[in-house]
């Protein structure tokens, strides 16, 4: 069975069992637990040579008593992944203590296929809105999705089609894959398609599996529900933790240049495979295929996916914004939209850079110009018209702010002897106004 990273993060954080850190582990154990992990290694990894020197290795690592001191069963575990890793490079390959865990995948070994989705998975798929953190449209009409995993597409493809038809209207999309640590390839297929406008389906990936010795290729879909965005500018944040299918769609989008790649090197993970009971108390994750990309003909197992533009990952959603907004300007077919995009790319680029004002400074700002007044309130200054709610102000310059709900409005001041002389109200639409002050200074 071909079961994602995304199973294997739940299996391995829903099946494990509290008391399981006092539980003891015999020398004979180990090398039953050994035995069987080869087996399965040379039945089902990916790749049969590598899987021979890794049971070579496991058992002179035994036989010269590196496990003898091993008394808890996890940290066996972990030194198990530890050897298996240092052979494959395989952050896929790991072992876990998992008697719960062991225990139910015999059980549905010897029962055979289930009929449906496990319950379980199905609840803890829902409870994690199949992955989709957050979607929202950023200043200047910019997209953003936060995805932290590709759950199946069957499950999934609602929350997926309404996620990406809420961003279809969107110059831009930005992909946030910062804290994914993977999950299948239908969800990538689906999501993907979304960039394309579907006259003609596009080459995505291919899959080698070893046990059956085939090859599977996913390609864009003729069809999604609701609208696509195929002219849309794609970014991907990234960093060390995106990994497995989040490092597909990166290196996907990458290759066939439909995205600019923003942040860190990704983890080096393109083998895919499943879960597997080993010996009677613990559980392995064997890949047992590679991706083949069909451009570059090979994958990013062991390397990452490299970033187009590198930035520590704490910037990276900054770094897109401001990408999205200067590319859209660039390419405006009116002036009206290029002045449209630069003027939130400009106020970005202020808020960024925007200077720190002392007490006295912003207090120079404060007073009443006609029904509007600028005030300051514990350290923060803040625009009022008549007895309206007060609006916070973000600082981009000495005397030029923009309200914080508000950036298509900017405020800036004319100073005479240090004291705020006029307030000049300017909006995106293009209206202008400027009010001489009307009372002294607060």
């Amino acid at each position: 069975m071909r079961i994602t990273i995304i199973m294997l993060a739940l299996l391995l954080a829903g099946l494990s069992l509290p008391a399981q850190a006092q539980e003891t582990i015999s020398p004979e154990e180990q090398s039953l637990t050994i035995d069987s992990l080869i087996q399965s290694l040379e039945a089902n990894y990916v790749f049969p040579d590598v899987a021979r020197k890794m049971g070579e290795h496991l058992r002179r690592q035994y036989n010269s008593g590196a496990y003898r001191t091993l008394g808890s069963p996890v940290a066996f575990a972990d030194k198990l992944t530890e050897d298996l890793q240092a052979i494959s490079r395989d952050l896929h390959l790991r072992v876990r203590f998992n008697p719960e865990g062991a225990r139910q995948m015999r059980a549905q070994d010897a029962a055979g296929a289930p009929e449906g989705p496990d319950e379980h998975w199905l609840k803890a798929m829902r409870r994690d809105n199949f992955g989709f953190q957050e979607v929202k449209i950023l200043e200047g009409n910019i997209g953003y999705l936060g995805l932290r995993g590709f759950f199946p597409a069957e499950f999934g493809g609602e929350t997926a089609a309404a996620a990406m038809n809420m961003l279809s209207n969107t110059g831009a999309i930005i992909f946030d894959l910062r804290q994914n640590g993977g999950g299948d390839p239908g969800m990538i297929q689906l999501l993907t398609s979304y960039l394309y406008d579907g006259r003609e389906t596009v080459h995505l990936n291919s899959f080698y599996f070893r046990p059956t010795d085939d090859t599977t290729q996913t390609w864009t879909l003729p069809y999604v529900p609701g609208r696509r965005n195929p002219k849309a500018e794609v970014f991907v944040l990234t960093s060390g933790r995106t990994f497995s299918a989040a490092e597909e769609f990166t290196y996907n989008l990458k290759n066939l240049k439909r995205a600019t790649i923003i942040g860190e090197t990704t983890g080096g993970g393109a083998h895919p495979g499943g879960m597997r009971p080993i010996g009677e108390r613990f559980v392995a994750f064997v890949p047992n295929g590679r991706a083949i990309n069909p451009i570059t003909h090979t994958n990013w197992e062991g390397t990452g996916v490299s970033p187009d533009v590198a930035v520590k990952q704490e910037k990276a959603l900054e770094v897109a914004h401001q990408m999205a907004l200067e590319k859209l300007a660039g390419k405006a077919a009116s002036e009206e939209d290029k002045a449209y995009y630069q003027w939130f790319a400009d106020h970005l680029k202020a808020k960024a850079s925007a200077p720190s004002l002392s007490a006295g400074q912003m207090q120079a700002c404060t007073g009443a110009f006609g029904a509007r007044s600028i005030l300051l309130q514990d350290g923060q200054l803040y625009y009022q018209r008549e007895n309206r709610s007060p609006m916070a102000l973000d600082i981009l310059g000495p005397t030029t702010f923009a309200l914080r709900s508000d950036p298509s409005t900017r405020l800036s001041l004319e100073m005479e002897n240090g004291q705020a002389t006029a307030l000049i109200m300017e909006s995106i639409d293009g209206w202008k106004e400027r009010t001489e002050r009307s009372s002294p200074r607060p």
